[in-house]
């Protein structure tokens, strides 16, 4: 007859060894996928170097970043990329301008002063708009902001850099409420009360007291919003005009960046001085997106240490 303490001990033993092995190997499978991560962004950064390379001997990166004349095609070609910069710029410009006001509002009434239900069917529908595919925006807009903007201003066209970046604000405005509202309720609650206690109305605490021990994080959701503003590629494709001259307002079509990869790098030889010009402008984006991603990633450590998140 079996000893029934020590079948238990022996049971007991056997699930031990089970669960510290499978903690063994997600520990390992983690830290490797970590590793690969840091891999891959490194191929990124290396491949598109090495693909820099030839542009960067024959035309020179002073010359592609300052230069005014982007006429690849022509003998010689010109490869001034300042025009596809200072669009890039613009659309993001007008994407802040109307994303921020509106998400930060969102995010402050979501943590402040909105219902429990409206916080669950709000972050549904923000999760929704995050995963509409950038083309279907780009329909909406060329539908209804593209006309509207038309007629708004009397424009010949509403392929402009305003129509661009009113559909890019839109795309951002899940990035900026999401993470706004997240630094928000990060705050601990020992703050609100000691305001309310002193006689400040929610209002009063919220603006005097909430926001500015946010702010860190609430910087870090605008950086993140302008990343993912400039680096979109086919709602600027389908809105901007994609006129690659230097702008001098909202109201002029523009050629952003990502618009030139996306619509020369399948028309030139492959090996070419184009080609490899191509290559540098997409460096020059890698180089701005990781920038803006690795700022905004220290600020919110900073926020969470802060306060203990």
């Amino acid at each position: 007859m079996k000893d029934p303490i020590r079948s238990s001990r022996a049971r007991s033993n056997g699930r031990t060894a089970i669960s510290r092995a499978a903690e063994t190997f997600a520990t390992g499978f983690i830290t490797a996928s970590g590793w690969l991560a840091l891999f891959v962004l490194a191929a990124i950064a290396a491949f598109l170097v090495f693909n820099s390379v030839k542009a960067l001997r024959e035309v020179g990166l002073v010359r592609i970043l300052t230069g005014t004349d982007w006429y690849p095609t022509s003998n010689p070609g010109k490869f001034g990329s300042l025009p596809l910069i200072a669009g890039s710029i613009l659309v993001t410009g007008v994407a802040l301008v109307t994303s921020v006001p509106i998400g930060l509002a969102a995010a402050v009434y979501l943590s402040e002063f909105g219902g429990r239900r409206l916080k669950e069917m709000a972050k549904a529908v923000i999760e929704f708009m995050a995963a509409i595919p950038s083309v279907v925006y780009g329909l909406v807009g060329v539908a209804l902001v593209v006309p509207g903007v038309k007629q708004a201003f009397d424009l010949d066209s509403g392929l402009t850099a305003l129509s661009g970046g009113i559909v890019l604000g839109i795309m951002a405005l899940p990035t900026i409420v999401s993470i706004s509202e997240d630094a928000l309720r990060a705050v601990p609650s020992s703050l609100r009360h000691a305001s309310l206690a002193l006689g400040n109305t929610r209002w009063q605490t919220t603006y005097k007291v909430t926001i500015p021990a946010a702010s860190s994080g609430i910087f870090a959701a605008v950086m993140l919003g302008v990343g993912r503003a400039i680096g979109e590629t086919m709602a600027v494709l389908m809105l901007t005009g994609n006129a690659a001259v230097m702008p001098k307002g909202v109201l002029e079509s523009v050629r952003t960046m990502t618009g030139t990869i996306a619509a020369e790098m399948g028309e030139v030889v492959q090996g070419g001085t184009h080609y490899s010009v191509l290559f540098v402008v997409g460096l020059v984006l890698f180089t701005v997106a990781f920038s803006i991603n690795l700022g905004a990633d220290i600020v919110l450590d900073k926020q969470r240490k802060r306060w203990g998140a």
